[in-house]
């Protein structure tokens, strides 16, 4: 009987099954046979399909999850501030009158500058995203979104020659300095923000890990005000195209008032009536002082209800950034009235209202909600 039992519990012993008795059993991976253990690896062994993908290079991911999300967040973020220049340059050519030989020759670089610019920020755009695409690194939603941004940044170049090319036109009409159209600027300077706005969005939300906020009724409130500051101050820094179209900058150089009165005699001048936002210089500048007044009030009022909610500390750090940006900025929006819009001051202007949009794009993504 020994010797019959003996040698079957010797063999059961140095089976798989039974050596998740003993104690050096913590490093294994899974084995061939349907019992589900797992034993040591031996060398050129994979323990999982991913790694087979890295080791063979036949794999549709080459990073991690994660890593790849950061890479791709990282891009955005570089092409966001890209725009961003190319905002700015914007701002100094469309902002000059009354110009002197060396002003000319200055204000046709940065005119040059600003084309060369734009060409950068497709590369910058389609080139990665086509590198990203092919490694795999980009999810189906991500997908979808590039493909956005790329054929947006398309149409912005678009938009650009459609706009110069209004400057160029002979108008037999009119006896005004040569300019391009106002509604053309706005396009042009509406489709860069989006540009803008969605690239900077979508790399925050890859970048930013997202907070577990109780959905509560004032969250809630916080939340939908930060939405309607940020359209107001988009809708504002929008304007400003008009006002820069229109040269409204130098209509009535006061503050508060506009001249001597409240609201000026001159506001509905023009035939029909509505044509007077678009093209009344004086309706111009008093629409752009209206949007601004409500968008630093908003930012005001934000900041209050946020102090009354427990937030965490990067949330607060963004209301606060927030509310120091819109008082900054209305005092460069008083400052380059006042002094009839120096160049200078006047690009400031317009790129602290891309700061200004940045911010409460910022915030708005702190306070995005947690999918279940």
């Amino acid at each position: 009987m020994q010797r019959l039992l003996f040698p079957r519990l010797k063999a059961l012993m140095g089976s798989p099954c039974l050596r998740l008795l003993g104690p050096r059993a913590a490093p294994r991976t899974q084995c061939g046979c349907s019992c589900g253990v797992r034993r040591p690896l031996r060398p050129g062994q994979y323990s999982t399909i991913s790694e087979v993908a890295l080791q063979s290079g036949r794999g549709t991911v080459s990073l991690p999850s994660k890593s790849a999300e950061r890479v791709v967040g990282r891009w955005l973020l570089v092409c966001s501030g890209t725009v961003a220049g190319a905002v700015i340059l914007g701002g100094v050519t469309s902002l000059n009158h009354d110009m002197t030989l060396t002003e000319f020759k200055f204000i046709w670089y940065m005119e040059y500058s600003h084309r060369m610019w734009g060409r950068l920020v497709g590369l910058a755009y389609i080139l990665p995203a086509a590198y990203f695409w092919r490694k795999g690194w980009l999810s189906r939603g991500m997908k979808g979104r590039v493909l956005a941004l790329c054929g947006l940044v398309c149409f912005q170049g678009l938009l650009g020659w459609y706009m110069v090319k209004s400057g160029l036109e002979e108008k037999p009409d009119s006896y005004d300095i040569p300019r391009v159209s106002q509604y053309r600027l706005a396009a042009h300077l509406g489709s860069a923000l989006v540009l803008y706005c969605a690239s900077l969005w979508t790399s925050l939300s890859l970048l930013l890990p997202r907070h577990k906020l109780p959905e509560t009724r004032q969250l809630l409130w916080l939340r939908r005000c930060a939405h309607g500051t940020a359209g107001l101050v988009f809708l504002t820094a929008l304007s400003g195209a008009f006002v820069a179209g229109l040269d409204a900058g130098l209509v009535y150089n006061s503050f508060p008032k506009m001249g001597e009165s409240w609201i000026p005699e001159d506001l509905f001048t023009f035939s029909p009536i509505l044509r007077n936002v678009f093209e009344n210089p004086t309706m111009v500048q008093f629409d752009h002082r209206i949007l601004g007044i409500a968008s630093v009030t908003a930012v005001t009022v934000l900041y209050f209800l946020s102090r009354r909610i427990p937030l965490p500390r990067r949330t607060r750090m963004a209301a606060v950034t927030l509310l120091a940006l819109a008082y900054t900025q209305v005092g460069l929006g008083i400052s380059t009235l006042l002094m009839y819009v120096p160049t200078p001051l006047a690009a400031t202007h317009q790129s602290g209202s891309l700061a200004l949009l940045s911010v409460a794009l910022w915030l708005m993504n702190e306070l995005r909600r947690v999918p279940k």
